[in-house]
């Protein structure tokens, strides 16, 4: 009898949780990202920093614009590796007096950024020497990003954000003039011949 009473008593309550709607759910907040405007000598190219996915390296590019050491920087190399793909490098060039310390590795397999076009990334030699150079893809490469599955080096480059407004600019400077003699090694013929003056570089856009 009681087993009788109790099951009528749950019936209804089992009927009134099914017919609950269930709340709906709440959609995660974006990414943290900063813009910021590099102003060339042929016009505004606008970044979007990934500063929550990519804190390290694009924190650091903010330290550079902040403390205006890309004020007079250059694109000053620029590799189109084939029809509509390719990248264009800037920075300071390494200079001594206004480069800040190298910075610790961020791989795309931890950020979950990738090398599609548009995109920014730190030039580098091994990982955690990047430091001021900067390069930015022209179409989707792929290839740079880090893959534990290849040998060697298989970090790839450290992916910050990408080209919000200015990517035509960015294609007409991969397709400047460039020096055939300019460049060590590999980047001989890959210098720009006149390299592209970053006027300032700041926050906002």
């Amino acid at each position: 009898m009681l087993t009788r009473i109790a099951l009528a008593l749950l019936l209804p309550l089992a009927a009134a949780t099914a017919q609950t709607p269930a709340a709906p759910a709440v959609p995660a907040p974006p990414a943290a990202t900063t813009r910021v405007t590099l102003t060339t000598a042929e016009g505004p190219i606008v970044l979007e920093l990934e500063t929550s996915r990519a804190p390290i390296t694009a924190g650091n590019f903010l330290k550079y614009v902040e403390q205006k050491r890309f004020d007079g920087a250059s694109f000053y190399r620029a590799v189109p590796i084939a029809d509509g793909y390719g990248f264009i490098q800037g920075g300071i060039q390494n200079d001594p007096k206004k480069q800040l310390k190298p910075i610790a590795h961020e791989p795309t397999t931890q950020t979950g950024l990738s090398h599609t076009d548009g995109a920014i990334a730190m030039a580098r030699l091994a990982p955690g020497t990047a430091a001021s150079e900067f390069f930015i893809v022209v179409g989707d490469l792929k290839s740079m990003d880090a893959d534990p599955s290849k040998p060697g080096d298989n970090q790839g480059f450290a992916v910050f954000g990408h080209v919000a407004e200015g990517m035509d600019l960015v294609k007409r400077i991969m397709l400047s003039p460039r020096s055939p003699t300019k460049g060590d090694a590999a980047m001989k013929g890959q210098m720009l011949a006149p390299e592209i003056r970053i006027l300032t570089a700041r926050k906002g856009g």
